[in-house]
């Protein structure tokens, strides 16, 4: 077997067998939203290649995805008009179709008699249960690429990690094995269309620009946009990102988590880009750790803890110091819609609120301090956790994700981090606040650049 082919297969792994139908292969597209570097897509065009059959990538959009906005919708589906032309220029056909992918996905496949279902990984639940569901409608193989992770999430670990430390190890020793150059797509030599059906499919999506229009327009969809955006980062920015990345007032992030989110761009291109950029050793590591040791850390944390967005998921010790702290008086309480307006007593979290809601994304560390002020202001920790988990679901352009989830149970419950001084409210919770955030920047800048893009006087 050739390193090409290798470097395909494991990064796959079998859901369940069966008979394979007398139609294409099917590719199952969901969080990985692109056509080049795709291991999920290799792998389905793979094993259509060697069964002489064509190959056909599905798209299921699913009506109000865990508070997803028209704004997340229109982000998504112009993306995906790209990966439609994309995947034309190969000769393989994209079938979108409206509905639960555990409703719509089985009867298709039935309908065309599939060879074969592939589909990418996702730690989350509501996406496990589908393929759960899917797995128990079907008699076909069905498998599983993680073309998400550098590593699969699988192969990492078989636990959840406790810690970056504990994680960063095992990362480390299978890096330079899975961190290679991937594979180009070939035009698949065997063709398929709608036509070989014996009925008409379900109505498609409507992938028109005009049907889908985003407000956000600081960050343009698709793939090409998405490799773009990367290049002027590695090229510009990245050597400046270790002094920056903590400062909302200048551009120093990286600005492509929407685009790792959505899979318009693969983190391990962009880790093959950074490799390869001519920037110091130390920039590049402080760089990958976020972008391979933390993001799958995250992962790790969704696939192996089934409660990852509820205080059952917090660590022991988190649980036990905020409980202690549960009938601690708080100065301040809001409600959800106070929250939401961003109407509480601090200027610096009301921007941040502002910000997120009228740009679709928040300054990283802005983020952490953002998720623990709700800690502080509400009741109880579950509230806090409900409230940021909501506020982030609907109005960031890269929510939804496992980065999310872990983030805000590692701001309000210390997942992922140590016990720190005890405080009213927090417990030994890491605590943060505004005079923290005025030490490392410019808070007074920052609103007043919020304010200035609310009202459209200008741009920070």
């Amino acid at each position: 077997m050739n390193r090409k082919n290798q470097d395909i297969e494991r990064r796959s792994r079998q859901l369940t067998g069966g008979r394979r139908g007398s139609g294409p292969v099917v590719y199952w597209m969901s969080r990985d939203q692109r056509v080049k570097d795709n291991w999920a897509l290799l792998r389905a065009q793979q094993e259509a290649i060697a069964g002489k059959r064509g190959l056909v990538v599905n798209f299921c959009r699913v009506p109000a995805y865990q508070g997803a906005t028209a704004d997340h919708y229109a982000f998504m589906l112009n993306g995906l008009a790209e990966v439609k032309k994309n995947l034309e220029e190969h000769n393989i056909r994209l079938v979108g179709l409206n509905g639960s992918p555990a409703e719509m996905l089985p009867s298709f496949l039935r309908k065309i008699d599939a060879a074969l279902l592939v589909c990418d990984f996702d730690p989350l639940r509501i996406k496990r249960d589908w393929k759960k569901r899917i797995l128990e409608s079907v008699d076909i193989p069905m498998q599983e690429v993680d073309a998400h992770n550098v590593i699969p999430a699988w192969v990492v670990s078989d636990k959840k990690e406790y810690a970056a430390y504990t994680i960063r190890p095992k990362i480390r020793l299978l890096l330079d094995e899975y961190l290679t150059d991937i594979p180009r797509l070939v035009t698949h030599p065997f063709s398929w269309h709608e036509g070989q059906v014996s009925g008409e499919l379900s109505p498609g999506l409507d992938l028109t620009a005009s049907a889908n229009r985003c407000r956000y327009d600081w960050l343009a969809p698709g793939e090409e946009q998405a490799l773009a955006a990367a290049r002027s980062f590695v090229g510009s920015r990245l050597a400046d990102y270790p002094g920056n990345r903590n400062n909302p007032c200048v551009n120093g992030q990286s600005g492509l988590s929407p685009y790792l989110h959505f899979g318009h761009l693969s983190a391990q291109r962009l880790a093959v880009m950074v490799q390869r950029s001519n920037t110091a050793e130390d920039v590049r590591e402080t760089f990958l750790e976020e972008l391979i040791v933390r993001r799958e850390l995250s992962d790790n944390f969704c696939l192996y803890e089934p409660s990852y967005d509820t205080f059952a998921g917090f660590p022991r010790w988190a649980r036990l110091t905020l409980d202690e702290h549960r009938a601690d008086p708080r100065e301040y309480t809001y409600s959800l819609t106070e929250f939401e307006e961003g109407a509480t007593h601090e200027k610096l979290w009301n921007a941040c609120q502002t910000d997120l809601v009228r740009s679709g994304k928040l300054h990283g560390y802005l983020r952490m301090y953002w998720a623990k002020k709700i800690l502080e202001w509400t009741p109880a920790p579950e509230a806090a956790l409900e409230i940021a988990i909501y506020l982030n679901d609907r109005y960031s352009l890269d929510g939804r994700d496992p980065n999310g989830y872990t983030g805000i149970c590692w701001s309000i419950g210390g997942v992922h981090d140590r016990a720190w001084k005890e405080r009213p409210v927090f417990g030994k919770i890491r605590y943060m606040n505004e005079a923290g955030c005025r030490r490392k920047f410019d808070t007074a800048a920052y609103i007043e650049a919020v304010y200035r893009r609310r009202h459209g006087t200008g741009s920070a």
